[in-house]
């Protein structure tokens, strides 16, 4: 397929309503995928002292996670736009099932990266396919259908907290096993969704070929002629850089928050998950009610307020007393992720003829960029302390001030 002009004409025409089962399948896959994504840090507190870790070790192993789950995307993407392969979804939920067995028997250090290359790889299949997926099945109500695939996502990484609490402390790293189970009921939803997924793709081939044919060049969308602008590529690049400061500040928390509270509040391992999971949590809700509300208020409204309207919570947050700590860490999830699902609509808007590479530079680049922010969050919190390093990250969401620089997706409606 050598682009996705014209796509969105051909989705409202073949399907003026979301395909819902087709959208609850896929999100139920992506929940299933993140699910096996959420193991590797759900097992740092575990692998830090059965392997001996340090710091910087746990900040590798989530950046060779992220690395090739994310920075593979927009190459897979691309390759996508133009030839499309819906069995692709189900070979990237092979090779996750692959990783998970070799995470759950991993004898050291290096073996354990070699396998999450391999759950990162089966993501980075999967996410583009599965945008797609989406893309199709949204009909008119592409922030709602983008929100339910997110909420799918962020479920399953929210899982990570319980995961350590009732799995990883009671088994220890052989309980990643059961990550296998996940990876083999995405396969078999998998396969029930690829025959939908292929004739709506022969569909779309169809349907440009009579657009060729007719001369159809149709740039009558809004986000059509916003791709012809000259600040697209500034407004992409704008994009990613704001992706990428939230995913900084989401791996601060998500992945070192809980050594924060072990060392600076005196919780136990278990009692470090429950914060770190009520964030995760409200993300979920978060995400969904961001994409509704997307669609009513504008995209740009959205992304600014969920990353400019978390800094006074973020700032605040190391500084609070324990009991505060709980509800002020729900309310900074569910506002810093109401963008989450936004952000790629916003980019296929900014790019409605690479579906694929747009969505693989905000849910995959963005997120590979903010994976060094783990390596690098690592090396600080060795070097300096994690209480100095947890102080700088919470000044992070300011960068949402920038948002305020990208250009509205309502003025040309």
């Amino acid at each position: 397929m050598a682009s996705f002009a014209g796509t969105s004409r051909a989705a409202s025409d073949s399907a003026t309503k979301v395909a819902l089962p087709v959208l609850l399948a896929i999100s139920l896959v992506h929940m299933l995928n993140d699910s096996m994504q959420a193991v590797v840090p759900a097992l740092y507190t575990i692998l830090e002292d059965s392997l001996n870790l340090s710091l910087t070790q746990v900040g590798w192993i989530g950046f060779m996670l992220n690395m090739t789950s994310s920075v593979m995307q927009p190459v897979i993407g691309a390759y996508s736009d133009k030839r499309s392969r819906p069995s692709m979804l189900p070979i990237g939920m092979g090779l996750s099932l692959i990783g998970m067995c070799g995470i759950a028997l991993s004898p050291g250090f290096w073996y354990l990266l070699l396998s999450v290359v391999f759950v990162g790889l089966g993501s980075a299949i999967f996410h583009p396919e599965g945008s797609r997926v989406v893309y199709f099945a949204a009909g008119g109500r592409r922030g709602f259908a983008q929100s339910v695939y997110q909420v799918g996502g962020n479920a399953g990484s929210s899982l990570a907290p319980l995961m350590t609490i009732f799995v990883f402390v009671p088994l220890g790293q052989i309980g990643a096993i059961w990550g296998t189970l996940f990876a083999a009921l995405a396969i078999a939803v998998l396969l029930g969704v690829v025959p939908w997924y292929r004739r709506k793709l022969a569909e779309w081939d169809a349907e440009r070929a009579r657009n060729a044919g007719a001369g159809a060049g149709r740039a009558g969308s809004a986000s059509q002629a916003l791709s012809n602008h000259p600040r697209v590529k500034f407004a992409m690049g704008l994009l990613v850089l704001l992706v990428f400061a939230r995913s900084w500040y989401h791996t601060s928390v998500g992945s070192f928050y809980q050594f924060y509270l072990k060392d600076d509040y005196g919780l136990t391992k278990q009692q470090a998950q429950i914060p770190v999971f009520l964030f995760l949590a409200a993300g979920v809700l978060g995400t969904y009610f961001g994409g509704v509300l997307a669609d009513r208020f504008g995209m740009k409204k959205m992304i600014v307020f969920s990353i400019l309207g978390a800094s006074p919570i973020a700032l605040a947050l190391p500084h609070l007393p324990l009991a505060w700590v709980y509800p002020a860490i729900t309310l900074l999830g569910f506002v810093i992720l109401s963008g989450f699902s936004v952000a790629v609509v916003y980019a296929q808007f900014l790019m409605p003829k690479s579906v694929g590479m747009a969505s693989g530079l905000t849910t995959g680049l963005a997120f590979g960029m903010g994976a060094i922010g783990g390596v690098a969050l690592g090396n600080a919190a060795d070097a300096y302390g994690l209480h100095s390093v947890m102080l700088a990250c919470s000044f992070l969401p300011l960068s949402g001030l920038f948002a305020f620089l990208l250009p509205s997706d309502r003025k040309n409606r």
